[in-house]
């Protein structure tokens, strides 16, 4: 076997790896001492209600100071009128 032949051959194994390990979804960990992926889950889910806590308290901003703005502006035109 001459090196071109080799070369070929390490190729196609690296190439036949990488496609087993996509459809078997086997996932290259980049990192030693990476943590599994079930805390990964709990991180994820955590991060997500934390997101959403964070949207509701915003929309209830968003209310509040719309609220002032209408109750302003009715103030406002009340005095107008008098």
């Amino acid at each position: 076997m001459n090196q071109f032949e080799m070369v070929v051959l390490i190729v196609a194994i690296v190439m036949i790896t990488g496609v087993l390990r996509s459809l078997l979804g086997v996932r290259r960990s980049g990192k030693r001492g990476e943590r599994p992926a079930v805390q990964e889950d709990a991180e994820t889910r955590r991060l997500r209600d934390e997101v959403k806590q964070l949207k509701d308290r915003l929309a209830v901003i968003e209310r509040i100071t719309v609220e002032k703005e209408n109750s302003l502006e009715r103030e406002i035109e009340r005095l107008r009128d008098q």
